[in-house]
Parts: structure tokens; C-alpha cells; sequence
């Protein structure tokens, strides 16, 4: 009787612990996610009842559902959004394709997309009787001018488009299971995200490019920062004891990228709205301020996940600790999101005041710098955010690299490094300095910041050998996963890298581009919008990087020509270049006369004539370099050549001069063959 007592107890204890084990790991498991809803809900209906966007208008009041309605609807995209982008970004980065979680972590984004793109729809009602003062109603007048809203107006298509992109996005995630595919969906679902930057807080107003840049990375920045640790969460059991710790730690990299973007970009939109140090003491500002310190807080939790977490996770002790220690951080991720999406409906201390009437206001939005000075060339600024962290990451990962090889005791040419870091300083100048203040109003200044990108920069990034580096700092991957090695390793033995990278296609685009850009409605594009000029500095730094790099490239490529081959094609597009620079000098019209020749500016060059000056640029600068680039060239054909002789000289000694002793038979029995003729 005992014996069965024993028996029938101990399994029900054991199935009690596991019912209890298993309403522990269920309770942790929603903890965070509850977490960072409840608190983005509580936040964003606080601060709009602080900030007063949630107060009736007293004109054109589309009512209370609207009010509430499109803020916590926004607040959703936001957080789907950041569940879409973060899963990506972690299944590419951070998991292994080999194992469940990767396929988990894409139902994640699925979910997530598919949650966007309704939450997208209702806003974009919404947005439509916010902006037009018209009450919600299931009638024909309404849905006509809901049609043409969307069909018509910027801010409906734009939300139009964010919500078909993330249908899209979720259709994707199921049906894509290919790591490299993957990248083009995650930058899909990431340009979800564009027309919300482009219709953001000053959308239209002075200082537009500048705002809708650093809102983009700001929510970029966000999203996979929340959405990261947020499918961390979701992925727990998935994931098991074993491999959270190898996850989180990459994780916690993309975090810690993720905190500077945010806090820097946080930066530059709140001095445009807030503009003085007494504006803090506003609604807005005060709801900054408390932003501010919700992302503290979260550094804070970064620093406290790095330096402790992660080690004792792989101890059982450490697993309690830490997701109790997430589901707080998502909490305070959700206050942050809630006051986000508040802000954008409050009304900001500095008057977003419209684009002026002066043409230059009206052509750029911006009013007219002053004079062109040595002074204002030095030390004048029109920041880019973007091309600034890139030139900021591109130094920090490239010295870390160089680091990490002296540690464990491997050599780099310091020549090397100093190349990168002057090259990576010439490109925040170029894309951020005085120059940059000049670009939208003198055609000089936008050839000068065109020649720099496609010639001084990659003459100066090149010679740095990026790859090599990567190559030998980066930590080899073996789960399944793939790294910042693995994916820059796979860019460049890729076929298309292959194709790019041939001296003969490199050189076409080098020369092609600057006919195709100016002669077509490209030159147009990158003048007038924001975007194509982002694209032109992408292209021309890309364009020039594979030219020099086919040239005098250290790192490895699939086909390099033979050195008096590549001096020859030097010398082609050098006179290319140069025929393009006269063209341009010799052109009897103005290049967008309705541009740079309605600036109405009083000081400088006539248009035509700062015309005749970029066409001297294109001249100049681009040969100048071109002729650095065959002193290079020259040089490494003439190091080659010493190399061979040694190698030769080296052997010779090795084989106790058996070649040359072989060669001098070779002529004694040419002699004798001679002499037996006569």
C-alpha cells in the first residue's frame, strides 16, 4: 500500500512542478509584450491630454474619434512595424537558417505586417477626416472623397502606399525562406516606412530634408531596436537555454547601433522644433525631456544587458533575472513609442511656418545662403545625417577591426588606416561640410560634390582594402547564421559583384553615368527631391569605389587587367571625362534653367557662368585624380616587376642557378647547330 502510495503521488507532484513550470514560462513569456503595449497605451493617452492634441478644435473638428482614434492607431503601426523590421533584420543578422527559430522569427514578421497593413488602412481614414475636419460617416459623399484623398492628395498616398507595402511585406514572410531573398524583403518592409517620414511633423515647411531624414532614422532606428528584442521574447522557447545567450549578444550589437541612431537623429529634430532652451519648458518640450529620459533609461538597460546579463544567462541563476529585466525594458520602450506618438500630434514651441515666397524658398525650401566665402566653405554645414553616421561607423568599425588584429598579434599597415580615416572624414565633409550648403544653388557646388564622390573619396577608401579587413577581424560564423563577415563576403563573390566589378563595366559606368545623369531626367530628380539626391550620392560614391578599386584595389577581385592595360583604360576615361567637362563648358543653354537660373540670387557668378565653372571642375577635378590614379599605378607595376625579379633571383639561388646554367646549354647547343651547318 505504500509502495503504491510512493507510485501514485510522485507522478502527480513531477506533473504538478511541470503545470506550474509551464504557467511560470507562459506568464514570462507575455510579460514583455503585455508590457510594451499597456505601457504605449498609457503613455500616449497621457501625454496627448498633457500636450492638448487631444483637445476639440474650434474649427472643422472631425471629433473625439478621430482625436483619440488616429494617434493610438499610429502608436499600432508604429509597433507593428517595429515587430516586421525587427524580426527581419534579427533573422538575417542574428539567426540560423539551419533551425526552427528562423522560420518562427518570420511568422513573427508576417504577424506583424499583416497587423500593419490593416492598422495603415484605418489611419489613412482617419488622416483623411483629421485633415479635411470631416466627421466619420458610411456614406457616398464621404467614400468619393476619401477616394480622392487617396488617389490625389500626398498625405493619402503616402499612407496608400505604406499600407500596400506591408500587405505585400506579409505575403513575403510566408513565402520566402531564402536568407539573401530575405534582404530585399526587410528593405521592402523598412521603405514601408519612407512615406511616413516624408509626411512627418514639418513635411512642407523649412528644414524639410534635414527633418525627414533623421525622422526616418529615427523610426528605422526604433523599429529594430524594439522589434528585436520584442521577437527575442517571442522566440524564447524556441531559442532554449543554450542558444539565447549567442542571440542576444548580436542583438545587443544592432541595440547598441540602434541607440546612437535614435539618439542622434532624437537630437536634430527636437533643435528643429524646439529651437531654444526656454522652449523645454513647454508641453512639447517637456515631453521631450521625458523622452530623453525614457532613452537613458534604455541605454542604461543596453549597458546593464552587456556587461552582465549575457554571461550569467548561460547559468540557469540568470534566466529569472533576465526576462524579468526585458520585461521592464519593453515597458519603458512602450512609454517612449506612447510619447512619440503624442508628439507627432502637438503642436511644436518653434511655428512650423511654411515655405516662403522668395524662389528660393519656393524651388528648395530653404532661403538663400549667404555669399560663397573661403569662410563659408570651411566651415559652413548642411548636415546629412546619414552620410554623418556612415562616415562615423565606417571609422569606429574599421579601427575596431584594426584592434582586434594587433591583439592577437597580426600586423596592418598603418598607411592603411590613416587612408580610410581621411577618406571617411572627406565624405561627412563633402556630404555635410560648406560645400553641402552650396549644392541646391550653384550648379559649381553640386559638380564639385559630384568629381569629390566619384573621385577623392574612393581614391582615399580604396587603398584602405575594407574587405581584406573584414575578411581577418570579423569572427567566422558556423551556426547557420550569417554575420557582418558572411554577408560582405558573400556581396563580393557574388555574380552580379563579379559582372560590377570587371575593369571593362566599371570604367563604362564610371563614364557612362555622368552623360546618362546629366543628359536625362536624373539630373532633375536629384536636384529637386531629397531622395535622388541620396541616390546620386550612393550611385557616383559606388561608381567611382569600383572604378578605382578595378585600378589599384588591394582587395581581391575576380579579373584584374595586366598594368599596361589598366593604364591604357585610365587614359580612355580620361579623356572621356575630359570631353565631358567641355561639353558642359562649351553648352550653349542652361542646364534646369528653371532651377539654378530662377534662384534669384544677387551675389556670385552669373548662372551661366558658374556653369562654365562646373564644367572646368568636371575637368579638373576629375583629372587630377586620374592622374594620381596612373602615378599609382605606375608605381605598383613598377613594385610587381621588383617582386618578380626576386621571386626569380630567390629561385635561381635555391636551384644553385640551374636555370641560367640550363639557359647557357640551351645557347652552346644553338651555337653548335650553327657551326655544324657551315
Amino acid at each position: 500500500m505504500g509502495a503504491f502510495f510512493v507510485r501514485a503521488t510522485v507522478p502527480g507532484k513531477l506533473q504538478g512542478t511541470a503545470n506550474y513550470a509551464g504557467a511560470v514560462n507562459r506568464a514570462q513569456r507575455v510579460a514583455g509584450p503585455v508590457a510594451l503595449v499597456v505601457a504605449a497605451l498609457a503613455a500616449v493617452i497621457a501625454a496627448l491630454a498633457f500636450g492638448g492634441a487631444s483637445a476639440p478644435l474650434a474649427l472643422s473638428d472631425p471629433g473625439p474619434v478621430v482625436r483619440w482614434g488616429l494617434p493610438l492607431t499610429k502608436l499600432v503601426v508604429d509597433l507593428s512595424s517595429a515587430g516586421m523590421i525587427g524580426a527581419l533584420v534579427l533573422s538575417i543578422f542574428a539567426l540560423s537558417a539551419k533551425r526552427p527559430e528562423f522560420d518562427r522569427a518570420l511568422d513573427v514578421a508576417a504577424a506583424s505586417a499583416a497587423v500593419m497593413a490593416v492598422a495603415s488602412g484605418v489611419v489613412t481614414v482617419l488622416s483623411f477626416s483629421d485633415a479635411t475636419g470631416t466627421r466619420l460617416a458610411a456614406t457616398e459623399a464621404f467614400s468619393n472623397q476619401f477616394m480622392q484623398f487617396v488617389s490625389s492628395i500626398a498625405l493619402g498616398q503616402a499612407w496608400g502606399i505604406t499600407t500596400l507595402a506591408a500587405a505585400a511585406t506579409t505575403v513575403l514572410c510566408f513565402a520566402v525562406r531564402n536568407q539573401t531573398a530575405l534582404v530585399f524583403v526587410a528593405l521592402l518592409a523598412t521603405g514601408s516606412l519612407v512615406p511616413i517620414a516624408l509626411q512627418g511633423h514639418a513635411a512642407g515647411t523649412s528644414g524639410h530634408n534635414l527633418a525627414i531624414t533623421s525622422l526616418g532614422l529615427h523610426i528605422v532606428g526604433a523599429a529594430v531596436w524594439i522589434g528585436g528584442l520584442l521577437t527575442l521574447v517571442l522566440l524564447r522557447n524556441t531559442l532554449g537555454g543554450d542558444r539565447l545567450p549567442t542571440v542576444l549578444a548580436r542583438y545587443s550589437s544592432l541595440a547598441l547601433i540602434c541607440f546612437i541612431v535614435v539618439a542622434f537623429s532624437g537630437f536634430l529634430n527636437a533643435q528643429l522644433r524646439i529651437g531654444t532652451w526656454a522652449n523645454l519648458l513647454t508641453p512639447y518640450g517637456l515631453l521631450v525631456i521625458g523622452k530623453v529620459t525614457v532613452l537613458i533609461i534604455l541605454g542604461l538597460f543596453g549597458v546593464l544587458q552587456r556587461r552582465w546579463l549575457i554571461a550569467r544567462l548561460r547559468t540557469s541563476a540568470g534566466r529569472g533575472p533576465f526576462w524579468a529585466l526585458v520585461a521592464a525594458e519593453l515597458a519603458f520602450m512602450g512609454v517612449a513609442s506612447g510619447i512619440a506618438a503624442a508628439l507627432a500630434r502637438t503642436a511644436t514651441p518653434v511655428q512650423q511656418v511654411p515655405i516662403g515666397t522668395t524662389p528660393a524658398e519656393i524651388l528648395t525650401g530653404q532661403p538663400l545662403p549667404p555669399p560663397e566665402t573661403l569662410r563659408t566653405l570651411l566651415f559652413g554645414a548642411n548636415v546629412d545625417p546619414i552620410w554623418l553616421l556612415v562616415a562615423a561607423f565606417g571609422i569606429v568599425f574599421y579601427v575596431a577591426g584594426v584592434l582586434r588584429l594587433r591583439r592577437r598579434g597580426d600586423a596592418w599597415p598603418l598607411g592603411r588606416t590613416i587612408s580610410w580615416i581621411v577618406g571617411m572624414l572627406v565624405l561627412a565633409y563633402i556630404t555635410s561640410g560648406g560645400i553641402a550648403v552650396y549644392v541646391d544653388y550653384l550648379f559649381s557646388a553640386h559638380m564639385t560634390m559630384h568629381m569629390a564622390l566619384m573621385m577623392v573619396v574612393p581614391l582615399l577608401l580604396v587603398p584602405g582594402a575594407p574587405v581584406t579587413l573584414a575578411a581577418r577581424a570579423i569572427a567566422k560564423r558556423t551556426d547557420g547564421s550569417r554575420g557582418g563577415r558572411e554577408w560582405i563576403l558573400l556581396a563580393v563573390h557574388s555574380k552580379i559583384a563579379g559582372i560590377l566589378a570587371n575593369p571593362f563595366i566599371a570604367a563604362l559606368l564610371f563614364v557612362g553615368s555622368l552623360w546618362v545623369f546629366y543628359y536625362s531626367p536624373l539630373f532633375r530628380w536629384a536636384t529637386e527631391n531629397h531622395l535622388g539626391h541620396e541616390w546620386m550620392t550612393v550611385h557616383f560614391l559606388i561608381t567611382g569605389y569600383l572604378f578605382v578599386q578595378s585600378l589599384i584595389g588591394i582587395d581581391p577581385v575576380p579579373f584584374r587587367l595586366a598594368y599596361p592595360f589598366r593604364l591604357v583604360l585610365l587614359l580612355g576615361t580620361m579623356v572621356v571625362h575630359a570631353f565631358f567637362g567641355l561639353t558642359i563648358m562649351t553648352a550653349s543653354g542652361l542646364f534646369l534653367a528653371d532651377w539654378f537660373g530662377a534662384m534669384g540670387r544677387t551675389w556670385g557668378a552669373t548662372p551661366m557662368h558658374d556653369q562654365y565653372v562646373a564644367g572646368g571642375i568636371a575637368w579638373s577635378i576629375g583629372e587630377l585624380p586620374t592622374l594620381v590614379l596612373a602615378i599609382i599605378v605606375a608605381l605598383q607595376w613598377s613594385r610587381s616587376d621588383a617582386r618578380e625579379t626576386k621571386r626569380k633571383d630567390r629561385a635561381s639561388d635555391r636551384t644553385g642557378n640551374a636555370d641560367v646554367a640550363e639557359y647557357n646549354a640551351m645557347l652552346q647547343r644553338m651555337a653548335e647547330r650553327d657551326s655544324s651547318r657551315r
